[in-house]
């Protein structure tokens, strides 16, 4: 004898089997066993719930000559007839290959016979969903007053589609995605009747990418057993088999992306795709990993609804209060776009590498939760700071910043910067961070990283000093800022005339004189830090080196 799949093995055959749909179970019931059976029924829900099992159990109920609680017998000749496909009463239609008029025709045709044995003809049309236009205009009338004999049930998993004609005339049943809980609980007992040795997070897991089906989760859970046959089930060999991620890797790969580290992100995808991991699967269980790092941030109390070991738990903990909830939900919203256009893409992998970039550059996007992500960057740049050593004095050749790197070693630089600067560039220096923060979000985007400016001032002398000279009299008030080439967006928005009015007033308020703001793009070949001194460069220097600079109004 050939091998019969789990789930059609273990298919319900009365209603006291059936798992996750009590609602229906219990109308349906009742309506037997008090002899108020309705003549059409329209069962709606996701694939794998149960439809077409409860219509096969309630048509072989109606006909049972000795019904138990409601359920069909089993050992009359009328439920064996049934079961095994050879009844007349019981007519199975797939309506995604019978959906034209004629077809339906044929069925009209037909009701006005009645059953030769038994008490009900039972018509189960599957993906009713898929009949024409004209199929369901055909059905209409037979539908609304069909003979006392007969019973209609449709199934569909797309109801949208189903005209409201038919539907008002149709018991209408809802059936629910089944919970992680009771699929678990379900595949834990066939493997008991199986005597298959399976780890109980490994159910768990495969009760979870069922995603409320039922059928979907016994094929992964056969699939899986027929990979490792006559060895014990466990979690590490379902996620091989069905080539899903462990939460490790995604801890770290999300670690990454908040650090920005591009190259990283691409690894571990490379590292995914060598190990033979599904890339849908991959973008659907990273977007569950942000799901639930959410929901931890949302509620305290939402440890009980997460189905994880103590372990990942403290790590959902620690990581979620690593990144902020508007955050997390750009990323949704960036991997959810992804997996949408995923379905019918043809460089899958180009698409994911895309995305994290995507994550890792929120300058990318002009989207509001970038900017508030990107906004969210900048705060924290600003609040980390950098930290400085003096030596010698407080002349600005004699300063020279200390960075902390990740391993805890500094690295030490000492800009060539010029002799003198302008007053005016030292208080724009000193109040940078402060400044930002009265600025429109967009602007405090646009001007930064502060590497990637220089700030000038103009004067009739070549040299700095005299260009200070020149401004105290008044005559030098020209602000120059320029922008590295990789920021020409930025150039381009802060160069809208309005835009650069705004700016203009807060840098005048903070030199405590009228000045102009000229806006350029950097028109050089070579490296922008080693042409230009940026704003970066003199922050190390007066924004860190204790130098007073008093914001006095002329």
């Amino acid at each position: 004898m050939s091998y019969t799949a789990l789930y059609r093995k273990w298919r319900p055959n009365t209603f006291e089997d059936v798992k996750g749909q009590d609602h229906i179970v219990r109308t349906l019931i009742n309506q037997i066993e008090t002899d108020r059976v309705g003549h059409a029924y329209l069962f709606c829900g996701t694939r794998g719930t149960g439809k077409t099992t409860i219509a096969k159990i309630f048509a072989r109920a109606v006909n049972c000559e000795h019904p138990v609680d409601g359920s069909p017998c089993g050992e009359c000749a009328a439920c064996k007839a049934i079961a095994a496909g050879a009844s007349m009463n019981v007519i199975e239609i797939d309506a995604a290959s019978n959906n034209g008029v004629d077809n339906i025709r044929e069925i009209v045709d037909e009701v006005s016979y009645s059953p030769a044995t038994g008490k009900y003809k039972v018509y189960i049309i599957d993906e009713v969903h898929m009949l024409s236009i004209g199929a369901f205009n055909a059905l209409l009338k037979t539908l609304e007053e069909p003979p006392s004999y007969v019973i209609f049930i449709l199934a569909t998993t797309e109801s949208h589609k189903i005209p409201v004609t038919i539907q008002s005339r149709c018991q209408r049943y809802d059936f629910h995605r089944i919970s992680i809980d009771t699929i678990a609980g379900r595949l834990r007992e066939l493997m008991e009747k199986e005597q298959i040795p399976v780890e109980e997070k490994a159910l768990r897991y495969v009760a979870k990418a069922g995603d409320g089906s039922m059928r979907d989760a016994l094929s992964l859970l056969d699939q899986c057993i027929a990979f490792y046959l006559g060895q014990e089930l466990t979690f590490d060999k379902v996620l091989e088999v069905l080539g899903t991620v462990d939460t490790e890797v995604f801890s770290k790969l999300l670690r990454k992306v908040l650090e920005q580290d591009v190259t990283s992100c691409i690894h571990i995808l490379e590292d995914l795709l060598v190990n033979g991991k599904e890339l849908g699967q991959f973008v659907n269980d990273f977007t569950w990993y942000l799901r639930n790092l959410l929901l931890i941030q949302s509620a305290p109390d939402m440890e009980e609804i997460l189905d994880m070991s103590r372990e990942n738990l403290e790590l959902l903990k620690e990581e979620a209060e690593m990144i902020d909830a508007e955050v997390l939900m750009r990323y949704i919203r960036v991997l959810s776009d992804l997996s949408g256009q995923m379905k019918y893409a043809a460089q899958k992998r180009v698409l994911i590498e895309i995305a994290l970039i995507k994550l890792c550059r929120p300058a990318m996007e002009t989207s509001q939760d970038a900017l508030i992500d990107r906004i969210s960057q900048l705060e924290k740049r600003i609040e980390s700071g950098v930290v400085m050593t003096v030596s010698g004095g407080n002349t600005p050749q004699n300063v020279r910043t200390e960075e902390k790197t990740a391993g805890g070693k500094s690295v030490q630089e000492k800009p060539e910067m010029p002799d003198a600067l302008p007053e005016e560039i030292q208080r724009l220096i000193v109040n940078w961070n402060t400044m930002l923060l009265e600025l429109h979000p967009r602007y405090r985007v646009d001007l930064t990283p502060a590497k990637s400016l220089s700030l000038e001032m103009k004067g009739t002398g070549s040299g700095a000093e005299e260009a200070a000279v020149d401004l105290e009299n008044g005559t030098g008030n020209e602000l120059i800022l320029t922008f590295s080439r990789d920021r020409e967006y930025a150039y381009q928005e802060i160069s809208i005339e309005e835009h650069r009015k705004e700016i203009e007033d807060i840098f005048s308020k903070t030199i405590g004189k009228k000045i102009q703001l000229i806006v350029k793009l950097d028109e050089g070949s070579g490296s922008f830090q080693k042409t230009h001194h940026s704003v970066e460069d003199f922050m190390n220097v007066f924004g860190k080196a204790g130098i007073p600079v008093e914001n006095e109004e002329e």
